[in-house]
């Protein structure tokens, strides 16, 4: 039996996030961290709030995130957790935290390591979509393994690179379902692989997506987006990217109207648009 298989009527769903938590996301404006406050970023943000959703069923105990960002599943983490510990490299983000949250932990890191936590210390791990954003992902994946308790879970996500639909400079690398679930499976015995989908009204916005990315990229014909080192292509992919958004949301306002219960856990990874592994040490 998957781990995934519970009843989504019994599910803890919002589309809305409290007024502490959006206070932070107003502070992040990049269309690759995604705003809850802008409305043509909300496919994506509905899209990332769904795996805490499902996440904040699963975790109790000592919880650490790593990539806490802005904060966008922290009420959810924080009151399914015993003991939430959120890690960023973000200072003046760890600080803002640290006092909205003072009965939780804030850690400023560049990770990996992860050097200031010890050994067996975590009940449950949750990062999401982080892991394309790290240089040596090995490593990453050993010091989840390292600081978790024995039994201890891992819940991470990562984009589908079969869905995406042009190169995004931010990420390091994009992943197959196999290959991510081989690199976990060099420390984790025990990996259940599932993934991030979304019914007609996600994919039909998808659809219109990827045909209005290829009007932007049928210019390329260099194939710079490939070639060019891609922290020179960070700031033109955000600013396409927040133009691409908004003609969307003026073509027929799909954008506004998605909301977190329009995505669901599939048992098809790599049709998914998203892989969501849970690891067991």
């Amino acid at each position: 039996m998957r781990l995934y298989e519970w009843q989504h009527s019994k599910a803890w769903v919002r589309s809305e996030l409290p007024g502490s938590t959006r206070n932070f996301a107003a502070m992040y404006k990049t269309t690759e961290i995604t705003s809850a406050d802008i409305t043509s970023d909300n496919p994506v943000h509905q899209r990332l709030l769904y795996p805490y959703t499902q996440a904040a069923q699963l975790v109790s105990g000592t919880v650490l995130e790593i990539g806490c960002g802005w904060g966008r599943g922290l009420e959810l983490l924080t009151k399914a957790a015993d003991q939430y510990t959120g890690i960023d490299k973000n200072a003046d983000l760890i600080a803002a935290l640290s006092k909205a949250y003072p009965e939780s932990t804030f850690i400023q890191a560049n990770i990996p390591p992860l050097g200031t936590l010890a050994d067996n210390t975590f009940d449950y791990i949750v990062t999401f979509q982080v892991i394309e954003h790290i240089e040596n992902d090995d490593l990453f994946v050993r010091e989840c393994y390292r600081v978790l308790k024995p039994g201890g879970k891992l819940l991470l996500t990562t984009v589908n690179k079969t869905f995406s639909l042009t190169r995004n400079p931010w990420h390091v690398r994009e992943y197959l379902a196999d290959e991510l679930e081989a690199l976990i499976g060099k420390y984790f015995p025990t990996v259940v692989t599932d993934g991030v989908h979304g019914n007609e009204k996600v994919m039909t916005y998808y659809a219109q997506n990827k045909a209005s990315v290829a009007k932007f990229t049928r210019w390329d014909f260099l194939n710079l987006q490939h070639r060019l080192p891609r922290r020179l292509l960070q700031v033109p992919y955000d600013l396409m990217n927040r133009m691409n958004r908004n003609r969307l949301l003026k073509q027929d306002g799909l954008a506004a109207e998605i909301n977190v219960n329009d995505y669901m856990v599939s048992h098809d990874p790599a049709g998914s648009l998203d892989f969501f592994y849970i690891a067991t040490k």
